[in-house]
């Protein structure tokens, strides 16, 4: 099997030192930039008073209400979709009240998170102009559970179609007179929760229903149709989904999992304990096992892997900062947030033969941002820096890894210290993501590659501490550096990674 193979020290007692193989291979495996998508989901400060900030806002410059601050920000991580209107949300929204004269849209309770009322003044033409801003694909999340079929093919009609229809020629009277041809379309969210409280059988009937009228026979338009699936290692969905619908209906199918200390308990975002975050990171690599028993089931009914794993939601989630809104789940990011992103992405890197998508929760003021504002400040979130770090694995070729680590222990319990993936671009230039979890050790890692090579560079995201992060009155508290601590010979590396330390080599 291709990807990344582990063995910790426990296993192999004659490990000495960390060591990791490149493994030669003929078989070529694309790192979709897809896995590297967002999430922004009408919550708390995410939407209004994150991305958007109005039309008429004279304090924040902004472009048709949109902050220029985050869309410089978010082009610079090169973020290649953006999903939205939700989550939860998404399958109480009816598109159609977020169109037309915003003056005349009528409010909505948004009854999932916190219960405000939104005036839908931030609705398809807003995000969909926005993508286009951010230079980003779209991923809309239609409405099955309070929605009707006809609804959300509506809306694909609205949005796609270029010729003369009831919707298009709605949406030339709203102001556009060209399609978006948004590809990425969820059926629904979380059919087994908020979305329905569905079984699998049930949803995957509803599923067939909806697919079917969102496009024709042959799928001229080329939607890209993302099932609802599994909560984190619930398999029976994932095989009652591939055995029941036609594959020729869908082509992703979605898994969310969060890593947290106990989900009923979960800790500050900061100030945690030491117990705290190893079980955070326990959780957080939690997603190796998913991926890969979730692949294995798909395999079973789709052995070519024509239909992707798209894990679009993931990320760590505590409690919410003290004095806000609960239901808004702002939460600070630290040190042990980057961990979780290096670790996530060095997964999906590897298992990138199935994994071909994924969406970051949330973009901006929620969860795992990697955007956080307060009135005119903005600031960028250890999660962010190593986001814009692996940026130069979208639409490389990934290189297999075989990984022998020493473990990081917490009482009785352990788990790999070191993490890792690696590609090569398309101009030949070799990248390495070495993350280290172990909250007190430094690592030294023997990497021995696939050849010699003559140049070699690299950044590393560290602080003193693993609660350490960045506010608004000290924003650059935390951000990639220089780093120094990589040696090459030959056709070897040595590295030295500090503790709690995201590191990315360049070779040439």
């Amino acid at each position: 099997m291709l990807g990344i193979l582990f063995i910790s020290q426990s296993l192999s007692a004659q490990v000495s030192t960390n060591a990791i193989k490149f493994n030669t291979s003929d078989k070529k495996i694309t790192i979709n930039k897809h896995i590297y998508g967002h999430f922004a989901e009408h919550l708390g400060r995410c939407i209004y008073g994150g991305f958007y900030v109005g039309e008429d806002n004279t304090t924040i410059p902004h472009t048709a209400g949109v902050r220029n601050d985050i869309v410089e920000a978010l082009k610079k991580l090169k973020i290649p979709n953006l999903r939205w209107p939700g989550g939860c949300f998404a399958d109480t929204y009816h598109w159609k009240d977020g169109i037309g004269p915003k003056e005349s849209r009528p409010t909505i309770v948004n009854t999932w998170w916190g219960g405000v009322t939104e005036n839908n003044s931030f609705g398809t033409h807003d995000f969909l102009n926005m993508c286009e801003l951010l230079e980003t694909e779209p991923y809309l999340a239609g409405n099955v559970g309070s929605g009707e079929v006809q609804e959300l093919a509506d809306w694909v009609q609205y949005v796609n179609h270029a010729g003369t229809s009831p919707m298009a020629d709605l949406r030339k009277k709203n102001g556009r007179e060209n399609p978006w041809k948004v590809k990425f379309w969820g059926v629904g969210n979380e059919a087994w929760g908020c979305g329905g409280n569905m079984t699998p059988e049930y949803y995957a009937d509803v599923y067939r229903k909806y697919a079917t009228f969102m496009s024709d026979w042959t799928n001229t338009g080329g939607l890209y149709r993302i099932a609802s699936g599994a909560n984190g290692g619930d398999y029976n969905w994932t095989e009652v989904l591939m055995k029941k619908i036609p594959h020729s209906l869908v082509d992703g199918l979605a898994l969310h999992h969060y890593s947290n200390v106990e989900w009923n308990k979960k800790g500050p975002a900061t100030g945690f304990t030491d117990e705290q975050y190893f079980k955070t990171m326990k959780s957080a690599w939690h997603m190796e096992e998913l991926v890969n028993k979730h692949s294995a089931i798909m395999d079973k009914y789709d052995p070519r892997k024509r239909i992707a794993l798209v894990v679009d939601e993931w990320g760590g989630w505590y409690e919410v900062e003290k004095g806000t809104n609960p239901g808004f789940l702002y939460q600070q990011n630290t040190m042990r947030d980057a961990m979780i992103a290096g670790v996530t992405l060095n997964v999906f890197n590897n298992h990138a033969e199935r994994v071909r998508m994924a969406n970051l929760a949330q973009t901006v003021n929620v969860l795992q941002a990697v955007i956080l504002t307060e009135g005119e400040k903005m600031i960028l979130t250890p999660t962010y820096h190593v986001m814009e770090m692996y940026k130069v694995h979208q639409d490389a070729t990934l290189i297999p890894l075989s990984v022998e680590s020493k473990d990081f222990a917490f009482g009785n319990e352990k788990i790999p210290a070191i993490h890792a993936s690696a590609s090569v671009n398309k101009e030949g230039v070799t990248h390495i993501s070495l993350v280290n979890i172990d909250a007190t050790v430094k690592h030294e890692i023997v990497i021995d590659l696939d050849k010699s090579y003559k140049d070699l560079s690299g950044r590393i995201l560290t602080s003193k501490t693993l609660t350490d992060h960045n506010t608004f009155q000290a924003p650059d508290k935390i951000k990639p550096t220089a780093f120094t601590g990589a040696k090459l010979k030959n056709n070897q590396l040595k590295v030295e990674l500090p503790p709690f330390s995201v590191v990315v080599l360049s070779l040439k």
